[in-house]
């Protein structure tokens, strides 16, 4: 198999050639929808007058709760966000009515002469005032290894302290949308950006209070998704599903830019307290923290995400006693959604402040006890899963001996000692990151494969194509195990009706469970036409049968029949060339009560070395370079991995540095466009970005040992913000400058001169 193939998705992509929901021909008579949301954060409406709206040119219908045909209800894990609100609002952005109009501009107008009284309630924004308050989306979570007190209270070292991490928008470059179509029979068909097809095809059922068996989602690609279009596309194409469904007309509906920026949830800031416990030697012998999610409005996907943060509480190290609790708090924002890495991060960044603190406090190194409390084979993380086939301690080494960590040191020391005003820091960053859904019900996959007389392979599969990649990796597995060129192969879009209960492209846990549902169904193809080759050639039990670049070859020698003629011969004998796979991930089993279990499949390791250059005049800062050597099992596609892993540790480092995500007092989102929400750019990526495959072979459940890549490389951008710190604190040793992400050049110029 060639592991350099690359994306076969990037001609099209870059010729502008690919379909994406608002590529898609527009059928006569397509209805647009416009949603006129809460002015806001927290009130209850006391009237609504939409009236003059809906006699306005090209408006059809105003939709409120009220003409809701199911239950106006969209929750995922908890049924606690209305699709329109009703009575309530409790956030600014949530949508209360839809403006259903035969175009854009109409619709658009429309909301300017729509009437609302809303009497106002109390808004908070921040998850620590929630919390006092009781408000909380779920019940608060808590994993416990040994005894916490009992080993603070033997500890003769430990520091305590807080830590911000911020929000981060999800800012795919194709906004939320849908398109539905009705059909025969009171049926529906929907073109939806989304992650999570069956999430689309569930919650529009609720909705129009149909079965899930009248509802058809399709899927061709996504713009982007990162995790926000996993479950807040469900409401778009609800919206969409239910105009067409009532008016038996197309509807579109794709917010603006702003639109989006402002209705949307964001990755969930934490406001975090730790207190951590070394002894004379630097071991690490007790960690407590304790989490404060904010989660908006709604559940949504909170519930989840905090568990994943006291999965990721540790990181990379061993410690014997530890005691994490999470708590999922309700604010009057949009609901906060996963986001790459989904509560991961925001666990790492606690557990490295920690030891950061420690660090300066004692005087050392915060590599010193990074690298003396790092996992090995044996230990045992919180959550009562045993760590095996580790790589934590060998890509710590292989990072410090590649890239001369002793060199680097020394020559950071002497620019800063030549330079007043501008100042180099640097940090180590490993990471540990686990690979599951952590609901274990949702690690199963299915593919349907078809062969056609021509020899030529159609593959469906639950897999949803966000410029990860997942396509051609599906391609190569079949290629791999039908013995054929990738050209003969094509992929499908992700259809409810071709391939049924799909879990949703997360976790990144996709390429493993639907690469291998389609090795299964590619299995039970080439059995059938194994069989028939041995019938074909009267040949006796133990003879291999192999395809080979289409030719078939009988115990290593090649035969006079090849891959089409086989198709036609098995056509001919009526022997099925269909198949059906099924994988689901076995071993993975977590008790939710008992807080202990195996939830995940393997884990991915890595350690990042990042350099940055502060100016100490103006507070601004430079990657000079981020090197990593990481963990990436046998990749199977080295230019798509490489390229996610690049792509990962530029995010990150977007989210500890300059995407600072704002709300003020009275719930407004103050970044609420890009001239006021930044991203990294070309001119902010680091100057070097070096990733080394580390070389291992070990016996993982990944799809040919190829482990996923797609959120552990996002980790990797915590270590800019320790970079920047610590040459905050090469300028200003006694400066003040609180754990506090993201680390935006404002915060850097304060750090700078903070006494």
């Amino acid at each position: 198999m060639n592991n350099n193939l690359g994306n076969v998705d990037a001609p099209n992509h870059v010729t502008g050639k690919s379909i994406y929901v608002d590529d898609i021909p527009v059928v006569q008579g397509t209805l647009y929808i416009k949603v006129f949301d809460s002015p806001v954060a927290h009130g209850i409406i006391k009237s609504i007058d939409f009236s003059k709206a809906e006699q306005l040119p090209g408006v059809v219908k105003i939709f409120s709760h009220k003409d809701v045909p199911g239950e106006n209800q969209i929750g995922g894990i908890i049924p606690d966000e209305p699709l329109l609100a009703d009575h309530e609002v409790h956030f600014q952005g949530q949508p209360i009515l839809l403006i259903v109009a035969e175009t854009e501009e109409a619709a658009e107008e429309a909301t300017k002469h729509i009437t609302i009284e809303i009497e106002p309630l109390p808004i908070i924004v921040n998850p620590r005032e929630a919390f006092a308050k009781g408000n909380l989306l779920s019940p608060s979570r808590k994993f416990v290894k040994g005894n916490v007190a009992d080993a603070f209270k033997q500890c003769k070292i430990y520091f305590e302290g807080q830590t911000e991490s911020g929000g981060q928008e999800h800012l795919y470059l194709e906004t939320q949308g849908a398109y539905a179509l009705p059909l025969e029979g009171d049926c529906v068909k929907i073109y939806s950006s989304t992650q999570g097809p069956t999430a689309v095809q569930r919650t529009v059922a609720r909705v129009l209070g149909v079965g899930m068996h009248r509802v058809e989602v399709d899927v061709t690609r996504l713009g982007g998704g990162f995790g926000g279009k996993e479950d807040q596309a469900s409401g778009w194409a609800a919206m969409a599903a239910m105009v067409a469904y009532i008016l038996k007309q197309p509807a579109k509906c794709i917010p603006h830019r702003m639109d989006d920026m402002r209705m949307t949830g964001k990755r969930n800031p934490y406001s975090s307290d730790y207190k951590i416990g070394l002894d004379e030697q630097y071991n690490i012998i007790a960690y407590e923290a304790t989490y404060y999610q904010n989660g908006g409005a709604a559940a949504d996907l909170s519930p989840a995400i905090l568990e994943r943060t006291l999965f990721h509480a540790t990181n990379s190290y061993s410690i014997p006693p530890v005691k994490v609790i999470a708590h999922s708090c309700k604010t009057n924002v949009p609901p906060n959604t996963a986001f790459r890495g989904f509560g991961g991060p925001q666990g790492m960044f606690v557990i490295e402040s920690a030891i950061d603190h420690a660090a300066k406090q004692l005087g050392v190194d915060a590599a010193i006890i990074q690298q003396k409390n790092l996992m090995d084979n044996g230990d045992e993380f919180p959550y009562g899963q045993i760590v095996t086939e580790c790589e934590a301690k060998k890509c710590w080494d292989e990072a410090a001996t590649k890239y001369e960590l002793e060199k680097i040191k020394k020559e950071i020391s002497a620019f800063n000692s030549c330079n007043s005003w501008l100042k180099k820091g640097f940090s180590l960053m490993p990471v540990c990151f686990g690979i599951s859904f952590t609901n274990t019900m949702m690690n199963q996959a299915r593919a349907l494969v078809h062969v056609y007389t021509d020899g030529t392979v159609g593959v469906s599969t639950g897999a949803v194509e966000m410029g990860q990649g997942v396509n051609t990796k599906m391609m190569q597995v079949a290629a791999k195990n039908l013995g054929i060129s990738i050209d003969n192969i094509k992929l499908e879009t992700t259809n409810t009706t071709r391939v049924a209960n799909t879990s949703p492209s997360a976790a990144s846990a996709t390429a493993d469970l639907n690469c291998k549902a389609v090795e299964d169904a590619c299995a039970q193809i080439m059995q059938r036409l194994r069989l028939m080759v041995s019938e074909i050639k009267e040949l006796g039990d133990n003879i291999v049968v192999t395809i080979e670049d289409s030719a078939i070859f009988v115990d290593g020698v090649q035969s006079d029949l090849n891959w089409l003629t086989l198709v036609q011969q098995a056509f001919v004998r009526r022997i099925n060339l269909s198949a059906k796979g099924h994988y689901a991930t076995p071993l993975i089993n977590f008790d939710k009560i008992k807080e202990k279990g195996h939830p995940f499949a393997y884990h991915v390791y890595g350690t990042a070395l990042t350099m940055v250059t502060v100016d100490c005049i103006r507070g601004t800062y430079e990657i000079d370079s981020v090197q990593v050597v990481h963990d990436f099992g046998t990749s199977m596609n080295r230019p798509v991995d490489l390229g996610q892993v690049e792509g990962g540790i530029v995010q990150g480092i977007g989210w500890m540095t300059m995407e600072e995500v704002v709300y003020n007092a009275s719930g407004k989102l103050l970044s609420n466009a890009l001239s006021t929400y930044k991203i990294p750019d070309i001119y902010s990526v680091p100057k070097t970005l070096d990733v080394h495959f580390l070389n291992t072979d070990n016996n993982s459940l990944a799809i040919l040992k190829s482990k996923a890549v797609g959120e552990p490389p996002l980790m990797y951008g915590i270590g800019a913000y320790f970079a920047i710190r610590n040459a905050v604190l090469a300028f200003n040793p006694g400066s003040t400058i609180k754990y506090e992400a993201p680390i935006t050049p404002e915060k850097v110029l304060m750090g700078l001169y903070a006494k």
